[in-house]
């Protein structure tokens, strides 16, 4: 396999000096013939180099959104607590029942109110009185 070929434009030499062990721009200094060009260099893209910080204007936003998911999150767990005790008084009410398997028509009506049979809203067939029969 080909090695590519390095462009010296595009090389980051930033990166690469960040390589380079901290003793070897002292090294490199003392072999250069004109120590100008190195110490220029040196002062040019490690000291003078200032990263400016953002001002930080999100902070306060991402404080307000916690506070107020904590509140939701507290509030659903309070909701929850309540459901939980409907579901177990519900699964209470369905223990005690007798099996749905030796259960009547009247029983059923009794244990699930909704599900009787209303005979005048929904009546049987064959849809007449019967007297009339």
């Amino acid at each position: 396999a080909r090695r590519p070929q390095l462009d010296l434009e595009t090389l980051s030499w930033g990166k690469f000096a960040t390589v380079l062990p901290g003793n070897y721009t002292f090294k490199l200094q003392g072999s250069v013939l004109e120590s100008s060009l190195t110490h220029t260099s040196e002062s040019d893209y490690f000291n003078a180099l200032k990263v400016p910080e953002p001002v930080d204007t999100q902070s306060a936003k991402i404080d307000a959104q916690e506070q107020e998911a904590a509140k939701n999150t507290a509030e659903y767990v309070q909701a929850s607590k309540a459901r939980i005790v409907q579901y177990e008084q519900h699964l209470q009410k369905l223990k005690s029942m007798i099996p749905f398997e030796q259960m009547t028509n009247e029983d059923m009506a009794e244990a699930f109110p909704e599900t009787k049979l209303d005979m005048e809203k929904n009546p049987f067939w064959p849809h007449r009185p019967i007297a009339d029969l």
